[in-house]
């Protein structure tokens, strides 16, 4: 067993806010955007980006849930979370969050769970400024709108320059001492981190961030999320094939009385006995065999590969259609695992030619192990007022 090194990266994710304005019912990272919360669909992001210390923080109460949703998420990563109880306002949640770290992290990112949408190459950008010296970064977006700027009575005083404004969001990384020192020194509340940091005299830089990493605050906000969820999961790429197991198929053949010749059954001749109509010998055993065959891989019937459109097949017996079956299998990737087939008819008495109709099929098929079974009716059907044989048979193939 190797051992991961602990993280030097910590991402607090700050998840006490009360949610009232959003009118959830419940605390805002608590609320439901689909199946699961907000907080769930957050910490997703979370650990998809690179490996970090996770610590959740929660109002009173919600410990529980919130351990819930991270462990379901977390993957192979469950041993870095931790959830701690908030403060009343942010930064003392922050600074709860703080206090949790271990002794090994030197940076850390600040994330409101209220962007649960953020995707991880915004974490990704994060860090790898902080990598390259910075002491505070955060992801900021360019502002669309045009701003005014407005007196108390909501008149216009002066269009503002939107070239010189950028809307921030999170996560929000820093150098651990320099978040800590920043905390430690407030003498104020800050709206966000980089705020605090940027009034204790550090400089902040900024990255690209994300349009879907907007702040879910109202019902708004909520339904737009909602959205784009949805509209996520209806373009999104097909699930990858699962590796292929064994696969089992069915086939069935029936045949009646009444051919030219010989009576072929089960790979053998039966002298004395009637034969069998068909386009090849009527061989119902190993025609329930060919279906049962291409049923489990996926390969169509036996109308699709022997029609009466194969004159080559005219008359054939049991050994050309099992041949050409098992090459059909071995061009697509399968081999014959086995093959179990029961005969139901009043003609001819299989018993005494069990093992060689086994011995026969088997060698036909390569090999495969292949049992035979039989049985009458009791006189009922057209098997039972011996018209016909029917065959059924079952197969088992297996990847190559």
């Amino acid at each position: 067993m190797t051992l991961a090194p602990v993280p030097r990266l910590a991402v607090i994710v700050v998840a006490a806010g009360s949610g009232t304005r959003l009118n959830g019912g419940a605390p805002k990272a608590f609320v439901g955007l689909d199946e699961h919360t907000i907080l769930r669909h957050a910490l997703r992001g979370v650990f998809a980006a690179p490996r970090a210390q996770i610590v959740v923080v929660v109002p009173s109460g919600f410990e529980g849930a919130a351990l819930t949703d991270a462990r379901e998420v977390a993957g192979d990563r469950a041993e870095l979370v931790s959830v701690v109880t908030g403060g009343a306002t942010r930064q003392s949640s922050v600074a709860a969050g703080l206090a949790a770290l271990w002794a090994d992290v030197d940076t850390v990112l600040v994330h409101d769970a209220a962007r649960a949408l953020t995707p991880p190459s915004v974490f990704e950008r994060v860090v790898a400024a902080l990598a390259g010296g910075a002491d505070a970064v955060i992801p900021a977006v360019p502002v669309v709108d045009t701003i005014k700027r407005v007196d108390a009575a909501g008149a216009i005083v002066a269009a503002v320059d939107r070239s010189e404004l950028a809307a921030a969001q999170t996560p929000q990384g820093f150098r651990r001492e320099v978040l800590v020192e920043a905390a430690t020194s407030a003498d104020a509340d800050h709206t966000d981190d980089a705020a605090l940091v940027a009034a204790a005299g550090h400089p902040v830089i900024t990255v690209a961030g994300d349009a879907a990493s907007f702040k879910i605050t109202t019902g708004p906000d909520l339904d737009r999320a909602r959205a784009l969820l949805s509209q996520t999961r209806s373009v999104a790429p097909p699930t990858p094939p699962m590796p292929r197991s064994p696969r089992v198929g069915i086939g069935t053949d029936v045949h009646a009385f009444g051919g030219e010749g010989t009576l072929w059954l089960a790979g053998l001749e039966w002298p004395g006995e009637p034969a069998l109509s068909g386009h090849s010998d009527g061989d119902a055993v190993a025609h329930a065999v060919v279906d049962a065959l291409l049923a489990a891989a996926g390969l169509g019937d036996i109308g699709e590969h022997f029609g009466t459109d194969r004159p080559e097949f005219a008359g054939a017996h049991a050994e050309a259609f099992l041949a050409h079956t098992r090459n059909l299998l071995g061009a697509a990737g399968w081999r014959i695992g086995n093959v179990s087939v029961q005969v139901q008819a009043q003609r001819p008495r299989f018993s005494a030619r069990r093992g060689e109709a086994e011995r026969v099929l088997s060698a036909a098929l390569g090999g495969a192990p292949v049992s035979v079974s039989a049985t009458t009716t009791d006189g009922l059907g057209f098997t039972g007022r011996a018209e016909g044989v029917a065959a059924f048979a079952t197969a088992l193939v297996v990847p190559a």
